[in-house]
């Protein structure tokens, strides 16, 4: 440096900078070191930074005002440069020598002002709107300008000894400063770019480099979502660059490449036969693509930017550690110049604020990288599927699902943690370097803490993952077990059996419970061990250092360093573990996506298109599988001519038409089909669109072709009794139309479509046989709308063969003949056979149909329950922000207020343990500085280890209290939901979807016990630590209390914003997700029918598009994430600075110990005040499964089940005499009266006929009995007394009824019988053989312990029927009623139970609603009601002789002439 500086200017002086109130730097320095760093800053960016704009060409931006004005300053400053270096020329010229140093920092620095004006235009020939390489320069100029700038005003302050140079250097300073202002703004978009054309850009894209640091484009979202719900319509465009256009293409290209150097790698042993026998072990192993390899390619160049991030972040987290040991150094040097102390506290923050910035950039890049996978997987998965692939390989579409969902997911999860694999090795030898060097082979003894907790950790895991799956068994046995009671809860209630199935289901619930109880032990003992561990591990490093060496003295530096080095070990050992089984998870499922995406496909050029025969094949041979039978064909239609194609079913007749579209591998022979095709599967496909758009199915829609379609195939009819004509949505796999129907919308499709060729596979199976014979004769026949184009139609119908050009008999995959009908009738072969067997079946077919219907209904009712369901959460959501601390009391009541108070106090217990370990060893440090350091070591680690066990056991005691009283809350809002459900009148269930109740029941349930319990443990450790950090600096520097207030607000006010739209954020996500997979499950069933109408594209647009419409939603809720973080972390960073500053500024009357204590504690607290900002969020949004809960236990229940002083008599009703005395019941308020002032009596013993027309009130009437129905007016009695006054369950137990639909529960046969275990054996077997089920029963290897599956599906309806009839008999009351079973019902079965009832039941008295009037033609009585009136009442033969209402019932069904 002498060389360049002169003798006369030093390089460095101490005196002059360090030890001095006012320092400064030496000239030479400044001129050197300060004025060339920016410089080699841009020397060393460009190239790189060249190359990239080079390969990134963004369009061009045309010339601003903003642009001319940087260019001109640009060039003003490579003149002001020159003009030093021109006077230094002259100073040469005139005598006065200057040293090197004034020739070179001119050149240097004109020179690199050139290229700053350079790149100021190159950037805007290339599309950039905002330059972060020239923002860091200017910057950098600018800081380095300060200290000469202070300089020069010093020296002015006595006279100006150089009035050239001052005067260029603020020139020159004014500039660089402006330059810096100027490039805070941005430029105007290229030219055509986008940006223009799209509605609702994503502001990213335009926004500058320092709103991109940090996330301020953002902030327009999060004012929008706090102001109003986010819809739709508010989301931004996705960014180009992240869209499925363009990412899935890139992933495509490599894996293509990949495939084709693993065939190439295949083929190349395949030369000489000499060669192959010699290399037939290598060839063996088959080289397989590899697709990690496509993916690394595609995405790894973006993702290597963030891990670039991620690198830099870890040695610049070294940093402030450092500066922590000269802050404690600074403090103890009393005589030390102050500006050092503020220096130190700046540089603190700047360092956190640069480590924070760094940080989410880091996170930004892995996240959308993770994205971009995820698009690209699901792209390539999407249009593997589409590809015509052996089908057997690809049958499972529960596989794809999980490829979609479960793999694709897992890549995206990975990302974010991948750097780990890497960064956290680095952090770990980093963090003990510094530490060996602050306290050298102790670390170990921390080390090995460290290292025996990993086990101990693990096998916690291990464990908690068992009990997890044990209580995963539980809860899907107990929301089993509540989808049966609910769905048969009036049979329940009929019986009175509610008590025995709450007990059920609360065993259950108690065994869920216990397991989530030992899963809380564990996760308190897990937390123990994550918070003690840095603890320990600093106690043993302490005790060791200070033990083994009497010279080795623990001052304030030492310790506070090393524990803000040994948290900043924490994170990378905790996260290893984790890192690498997510690993292990996604190398299973990049395994299972690559197997998939190799399977071989069929070649797509199996079938000629190109041919002038119509349709031909000639010798083929197909097969499905390569170990199947292959099918011989040999096939030529003429053209415009009508093919039949028949056979037994399973012959092939579907596989000839798939061979035709080429959906099956041809093995040899030629197929060839001129024109285009139209297809109509066995199994109609309609996509969940409209009606109208199912038959145009992407073609031009053309009103007159589209309404003679609709009448070809008689659809017009149906579109009249469809809500909204051809514009009805249809449901998922076309819910909503019947079987026929959907056959006939599939059929006008083809017809709409206008090929050349149609294939038909038996489409008119599913209609009825006038529908079949309307459509053969106006759309397939030969006077139908296909008559002038080639057709093949697969079909079982007999009677429309006559009127075809040519039959082809199938017979086990081979043409057998083939021919004319005369033809082929004459040669009485296989076709001859065959008509002789399947005309018999023609005519019973036609009476089989018409019973789809229900099933359809049932399953809209279910659809709307989700539908509703969804909109019931959206509804809430809304709500919640208005009474969220109502919803936080009623927890709190739930877990009880005392207990809540004891955890609190736990909490404020352990964390001031921690403190006062803290402030004890900041004590302890304090020895070193009074020398009293040997005297009491054992003491002060005697102590120090007391009171970090003690926290230790208090973290564990209350988490575990916590658990408890999270866990005694779960049982009680379970107990209170399920106690009010049991005692909730019918009326309710009649009302509202199950599917809603039940989603109380499982997935509210899951969240009080599992994620509320865990978020509020996570809330409770951050709140508390933050607090306790605000309490430890206020203490040692109390002039903190007055930033507390200010930081507080801007906390709280980010807070707000975050929650409120990450929240909307979130929902949209969840919303947009069902769409990608509802479509992939539809079009998976459909590809065949998509790619013989060549729509394979479209479809695979579609996905795209729902793809991208879920990523439009994902994305804003990353960055949601990234702009919290930036801003809580600076609150954090502002802690840490305001720490320091004031530490400074009161450091006579500090300590070094308390110093550390509270900067070490400031350092900590951005962690925690991140995290409970998440938490909170969390926290409110889990908050709303407790009021969903509470909302449903508290809805209006049904009258007492006992009434304790009203009891009736054991043997209450004796005789079984019932009277109606002016009886009026309505289903519910604001209803209509179905019974209408019934006034009847009915002497015990007597039967009663109940007959009329549907909608008498026949089967309310017997409701009304058990009370199911309460009265509007009047009252009934039995045996005198009141009903309306006693019990349910004493009522009902009293009565008994057969139901119309026999309803029964899973478990054993003996519990369906007899739930409350009151009968012994004996009686039970005794009912059984009475109901004829005793010879059934005891051939049943378990007798009556017989397992009844879900609903009782292992038994024949009719079986069902005779164990109502059973559990009558066991019951054996003295009124018995008897639903009729409508249909269900078996003829033979009828007998028995009528024959059983009139011998056993000969005493009692018997109400029948009779469907079958023969049953009820030996009755005392027969009851007619018409309009909930009794019409007639008296012996059947009266009435008959009455011919009233009751004898044209009996002549209709012939029982009367």
């Amino acid at each position: 440096m002498e060389r360049l500086c002169g003798p006369k200017l030093p390089f460095w002086e101490a005196n002059q900078t360090f030890h001095t109130d006012s320092p400064d730097l030496p000239e030479c320095f400044q001129l050197s070191v300060l004025s060339w760093l920016p410089c080699v800053y841009l020397w060393l960016a460009c190239p790189p930074y060249l190359f990239y704009l080079q390969r990134n060409n963004m369009g061009y931006i045309m010339m601003s005002v903003l642009n001319r004005v940087k260019t001109v300053f640009a060039l003003v400053l490579w003149i002001v440069c020159w003009t030093d270096l021109f006077g230094t020329f002259n100073e040469l010229h005139q005598g006065h020598t200057q040293p090197p140093i004034y020739f070179v920092t001119p050149l240097v620095v004109g020179i690199t002002m050139l290229l700053a004006t350079f790149l100021i235009q190159f950037e805007r020939l290339r599309g950039v709107q905002s330059s972060g390489i020239l923002f860091i320069f200017w910057f950098l100029s600018v800081l380095c300008a300060i200290v000469p700038f202070r300089s020069k005003i010093l020296q002015a302050k006595n006279e100006i000894p150089d009035k050239l140079r001052f005067i260029t250097f603020y020139l020159y300073f004014t500039l660089v400063v402006s330059q810096l202002i100027l490039c805070c703004f941005n430029e105007k978009p290229p030219l055509f770019s986008n940006v223009d054309t799209d509605p609702n850009p994503c502001p990213q894209s335009t926004a500058g480099f320092l709103s991109t640091m940090t996330f301020w484009w953002f902030t327009s979202m999060a004012i929008k979502g706090y102001k109003n719900p986010l819809e739709a319509k508010d989301l931004w465009s996705l960014n180009k660059r992240d869209s499925s256009e363009e990412v899935v293409p890139k992933l495509l290209r490599e894996w293509d490449l990949e495939q084709i150097k693993a065939h190439r790698y295949s083929s190349w042993g395949e030369n000489s036969p000499e060669e192959v026998e010699v290399l037939l072990s290598k060839t063996k192993t088959h080289k397989k693509p590899s697709f990690l390899r496509s993916l690394i390619k595609a995405f790894g160049p973006y993702f290597l930017i963030g891990s670039a991030f991620k690198l830099l972040q870890d040695l610049i987290t070294f940093v402030n550690p450092q500066l922590l040991s000269l802050l404690i150094l600074f403090t103890k040097q009393k005589e030390a110049p102050t500006w050092w102390g503020y220096a130190l506290a700046f540089l603190m923050f700047f360092t956190a604020f640069l480590q924070t910035l760094i940080l989410h950039q880091h996170f930004q890049y892995c996240f959308v990288t993770g994205m971009r996978l995820r698009t690209s997987i699901i792209g390539a998965i999407y249009r593997k599927k589409h590809a015509r692939t052996y089908p057997y390989a690809l049958l499972n579409l529960f596989l794809f699902f999980n490829l979609m969902s479960v793999d694709a997911q897992r890549f995206m999860d990975l990302t974010t943690f991948l750097n780990m694999l890497w960064s956290a090795p680095l952090q770990i030898i980093l963090a003990l370097y510094f530490l060996w060097q602050n306290l050298g082979p102790s670390v170990l003894a921390g080390v090995a803490v460290m290292i025996l907790l990993i086990p101990l950790n693990a096998a916690i895991a291990v464990r908690t993952r068992a009990y997890q799956v044990e209580q995963m068994q539980y809860k899907d046995t107990r929301i089993k077990l509540m989808n049966e009671i609910l769905n048969g809860i009036k049979v329940l209630k009929l019986y009175a059996w509610e008590n025995s199935f709450k007990d059920k289901v609360l065993e259950i619930r108690q065994k869920e419970l216990n397991v989530l109880r030992k899963t809380a032990y564990l996760g308190a003992l897990s937390t123990m061990a994550w918070t003690s561990a840095p603890f320990l591990v600093a106690l043993m490093t302490f005790a060791v250092y200070v033990t083994v060496d009497k010279n080795n003295i623990l001052d304030a530096e030492k310790a506070f360093v090393s524990l803000s080095l040994f948290n900043i070990l924490r994170f990378p050992l905790n996260m290893l573990p984790q890192v690498i089984s997510s690993v292990v998870q996604a190398s299973v499922s990049l395994k299972r996506i690559q197997d998939f995406l190799s399977h071989e496909e069929l070649d797509p050029e199996s079938v000629d298109r190109n041919n002038t025969a119509t349709v031909t094949v000639v010798n083929g041979k197909f097969t499905w599988a390569k170990q199947d039978p292959p099918a011989l064909i040999n096939l030529m239609v003429p053209q415009r001519s009508l093919l039949a194609v028949v056979g037994h079913v399973g012959c092939g007749k579907s596989s000839l038409v798939s061979a035709l579209l080429g959906e099956m591998e041809k093995l040899e022979g030629h197929i060839s089909i001129r024109g285009s095709v139209a297809y109509v599967p066995q199994q109609a496909w309609i996509q969940n669109a409209t009606l109208r758009d199912n038959i145009l199915f992407g073609k031009a829609y053309n009103e007159q072709k589209y309404r003679s379609c609709l009448e070809a195939c008689a659809l017009t009819p149906d579109l009249e009794v469809l809500p909204g004509g051809d514009l009805t949505e249809i449901g998922e796999k076309g819910i909503n139309l019947s079987g026929g129907q959907r056959q006939r919308v599939s059929l006008a499709r083809a017809l709409y479509n206008e090929a050349d060729v149609y294939l038909l596979d038996d489409p008119l199976s599913a209609v009825d046989s006038h529908v079949a014979k309307h459509i053969f004769d106006h759309v397939i026949g030969p006077e139908g709308a296909l008559q002038g184009k080639t057709r093949i139609l697969v079909t079982h119908g007999i009677s429309f063969l006559p009127q075809v050009d040519n039959i082809m008999v199938m017979v086990e995959g081979r043409v057998s003949e083939m021919g004319s009908y005369q033809e082929l009738l004459q040669q009485n072969g296989a076709f001859a056979e065959f008509l002789r067997n399947y005309s018999l079946e023609d005519i019973i077919e036609d009476e089989a149909t018409g019973t789809t219907t229900c099933y359809y209904s049932r399953e809209i009712q279910n659809l709307l329950s989700e539908v509703r369901s969804t909109a019931d959460f959206l509804f809430h959501l809304v709500i919640i922000c208005t009474h969220l601390s109502k919803v936080f009391w009623e927890y709190v009541k739930a877990v009880g207020p005392l207990l809540t108070l004891c955890i609190c106090f736990l909490y404020g217990c352990q964390n001031a343990a921690a403190i006062g370990a803290n402030i004890w060893l900041s004590q302890w440090t304090n020895d070193a500085a009074q020398n009293m350091t040997q005297e009491n070591v054992s003491m002060r680690v005697g102590v120090y280890a007391a009171l970090g066990i003690t926290q230790g056991i208090l973290v564990m005691v209350s988490s575990f209290t916590l658990a408890m009283g999270n866990i005694g809350a779960a049982r009680k809002l379970h107990y209170a939901l399920l106690d009010n459900k049991f005692h909730t009148p019918q009326s309710f269930f009649d009302t509202t979807p199950i599917g809603r109740v039940i989603n109380r029941f499982s997935k509210d349930i899951y969240v009080i016990d599992e994620a509320l319990p865990s978020t509020v443990l996570m809330f409770l450790g951050t709140f508390f630590s933050s607090l306790s950090t605000m309490i430890v600096i206020v203490a040692s520097t109390p002039i903190f209390a007055v930033v507390i207030a200010p930081l507080t607000f801007i906390y709280v006010f980010v807070q707000r914003f975050y929650v409120a739209t990450s929240r909307q954020l979130k929902r949209l996500e969840s919303v947009t997700r069902s769409p990608i997979y509802s479509h992939f499950s539809e079009t998976i069933t459909g590809s065949s029918v998509i790619r013989a109408y060549g729509r394979h594209d479209a479809f695979v647009l579609m996905s795209d598009m729902k793809v991208d419409e879920n990523q439009k939603s994902y994305y804003p809720g990353i960055v949601a994430n990234r702009w919290l973080g930036v801003r809580i972390e600076f609150i954090g960073n502002c802690i840490v600075l305001f720490a320091a500053l004031f530490a400074v500024i009161g450091k006579d009357n500090l300590n070094p110990g308390l110093v550390g204590l509270s900067v070490s504690y400031a350092l900590l607290v951005t962690m925690s005040l991140n995290w409970m900002v998440r938490m909170t969020s969390d926290l409110e949004s889990n908050i709303v499964a407790v009021e969903r809960v509470k909302e449903y236990s508290e809805t209006k229940i049904e009258a007492p089940w006992e009434v304790e002083d009203k009891k009736p008599s054991p043997d209450w009703p004796s005789q079984g005499k019932v009277e109606f005395l002016d009886y009026s019941v309505r289903y519910r308020e604001g209803l209509d009266l179905v019974l209408k002032n019934l006034t009847l009596s009915v002497v015990g013993g007597e039967k009663i006929g109940i007959v009329g027309r549907t909608g008498a009130g026949k089967s309310s009437m017997t409701l009304c009995l058990f009370r199911l129905l309460e009265a509007a007016g009047g009252e009934i009695t039995i045996d005198g007394v009141k009903i309306s006054e006693i019990g349910l369950h004493d009522l009902r137990s009293k009565l008994t009824i057969i139901p119309q639909e026999p309803v029964l529960f899973s478990g054993s046969l003996r519990m369906n019988l007899d739930p409350f275990d009151k009968y012994n054996d004996g009686e039970v077997w005794k009912a059984l053989e009475l109901s004829h089920l005793n010879k059934f029963v005891s051939n049943q290897p378990a007798k009556l312990e017989l397992e009844c599956s879900e609903g009782g599906e292992n038994l024949s309806v009719g079986q069902r029927q005779l164990v109502c009839l059973a559990r009558a008999l066991l019951r054996k009351t003295r009124i018995l009623i008897l639903d009729e079973a409508t249909a269900a019902i078996d003829l033979e079965t009828d007998d028995l139970i009528q024959s059983t009832i009139r011998t056993q039941f000969e005493d009692c008295t018997v109400f029948t609603i009779a469907h079958r009037l023969n049953t009820i033609m030996d009755y005392t009585r027969v009851l007619v009601l018409d309009k909930g009136q009794v019409a007639e009442f008296d012996t059947p033969s009266k009435l008959l002789s009455k011919r009233g209402i009751f004898y044209g019932m009996a002549k209709d069904a012939g029982l009367a002439q």
